[in-house]
């Protein structure tokens, strides 16, 4: 079910997302181009497929949906952006294919990701794009600043490099992750929720239990990968993390105990979500790719 899903869903958002680089003038080109690039060379949509899973969860349709798995998209590929840069990560490889600051310049990619997190706020107070009322599209807004903010992914990988070469534990090695990368996952599904106009406060209470579930599985899986894969699957550097002596949940852990822990999080993440009964099926299919991906 899930490659079937997650083709109508990468179709969908992509549609929505190619109508949003057009260059306003010829002095703005290589921006918009870099822009482009940076959102439109692949990847699983994993954040837009779980936007337009919670959103049918409780009811409602994709085409409510498409506004908010845009802006996530946006956000998550500005994050990809400025992670690669050398000042962060210091990358050269994402999804097989030169990063943004090798493709272009430095500067070109810093302005890149700066004008793709403008736009997922542009997108979400749309309208046009984002067809909820004016409450809920301000509720929205609030939601994404504060999953991609210092309170979640900022501060995340603020938390994340200031933790190189330290030894944490567990709970240190998950409030960093709930930050860096389980915040917008949590974010994806409460937004999907919103999206849906049928959101309860015990809804979205489920979704949440689900959504910490799933973020921390994602990492996790990020982590064995990371450990098992090759560059080549990857389409990133395979062992970037060990070679910058960053914390891992293998390293931490152990490999199979890391494995475990991964399967764990998603039975979690599926009995979260049972009361949805059958409108939760691509949620819980979700869960299930999430821990079985190899790249």
């Amino acid at each position: 079910m899930i490659k079937a899903y997650q083709a109508h869903c990468q179709a969908r958002v992509d549609d929505a997302l190619k109508s949003l680089f057009d260059s306003p003038a010829p002095d703005l080109a290589r921006l918009h181009d870099a822009m482009r690039y940076s959102v439109m060379n692949g990847g699983k949509r994993v954040r837009p497929l779980l936007v337009y899973g919670a959103c049918e969860a409780l009811g409602g349709v994709a085409e409510q949906a498409d506004g908010a798995a845009s802006a996530v998209e946006l956000i998550h590929a500005y994050s990809l952006v400025h992670d690669d840069l050398p000042a962060m990560d210091d990358d050269d490889l994402r999804r097989g294919q030169p990063t943004t600051h090798k493709a272009f310049d430095e500067a070109t990619a810093i302005l890149a990701g700066d004008g793709l997190q403008a736009l997922a706020f542009a997108v979400l107070a749309d309208p046009l794009r984002n067809p909820q009322s004016a409450e809920t599209r301000l509720e929205m807004v609030r939601c994404l600043a504060h999953a991609a903010g210092p309170a979640g992914m900022v501060g995340g990988q603020a938390i994340d490099l200031g933790s190189v070469a330290r030894r944490l534990d567990q709970h240190a090695l998950e409030r960093m992750h709930r930050h860096k990368t389980g915040a917008l996952i949590e974010g994806s599904v409460r937004l999907g929720a919103l999206a849906s106009g049928r959101a309860t406060t015990a809804d979205l209470a489920d979704l949440n239990v689900y959504a910490q579930a799933v973020g921390l599985a994602f990492q996790v899986q990020d982590d064995i990968i990371d450990v098992e894969s090759d560059t080549e699957t990857l389409g990133k550097r395979q062992g970037a993390d060990v070679a910058r002596d960053k914390p891992t949940y293998p390293a931490l852990l152990g490999l199979s105990e890391a494995k475990a822990y991964a399967l764990e999080l998603r039975d979690q993440a599926i009995t979260a979500v049972e009361r949805f009964g059958h409108a939760a099926e691509p949620l819980r299919a979700l869960a299930r790719y999430i821990v079985e991906r190899r790249h």
